[in-house]
């Protein structure tokens, strides 16, 4: 077999509920949705006859335990708000939920996206591979997505 670049990909779900602050439309509401998420690594297949993972650039086992560890089980099933909402509402959240995560940014499916890359990207980025592509669906029909290549070198 030649060695060229391939890409694998594995994909996800999870069930988080969010609100927009200071939106001007009904997700400025708590609302929850079922989230997609699909997670490419692209590099070489081993081709080490020695290597238990010989024929493979990444065991999906081993894909999935870090998006697991580092994506859905700190989203799934939290409700994620911006660290900005006022202090005296953040104990009314957890009067609601038991699971709130509170980030630095408005939590829309595009920044959540950058949020997924930032804590996947150091996981996965080795010598065998590299973090190619995430894609997360907010909904059946709407989606944000990142691609390495379309990246300036200085923001890989």
């Amino acid at each position: 077999m030649q060695n060229e670049i391939i890409r694998v990909t594995k994909e996800f779900t999870f069930d988080m509920a969010h609100a927009l602050l200071n939106y001007d439309g009904p997700c400025k509401n708590i609302h929850g949705h079922t989230y997609r998420l699909q997670v490419t690594v692209s590099g070489y297949a081993s081709q080490d006859p020695q290597n238990v993972k010989c024929g493979m650039l990444i065991d999906f086992g081993q894909l999935k335990q870090i998006v697991a560890t580092n994506i859905i089980d700190k989203l799934d099933h939290t409700l994620v708000l911006n660290e900005a909402v006022p202090a005296s509402l953040r104990a009314s959240c957890y009067a609601i939920s038991e699971k709130v995560h509170f980030v630095a940014f408005q939590p829309t499916c595009e920044n959540l996206l950058l949020y997924i890359k930032l804590k996947l990207q150091a996981a996965l980025d080795q010598d065998d591979f590299i973090l190619h592509a995430i894609r997360l669906y907010e909904t059946p029909t709407s989606w944000a997505e990142w691609y390495k290549e379309d990246q300036p070198k200085s923001f890989q």
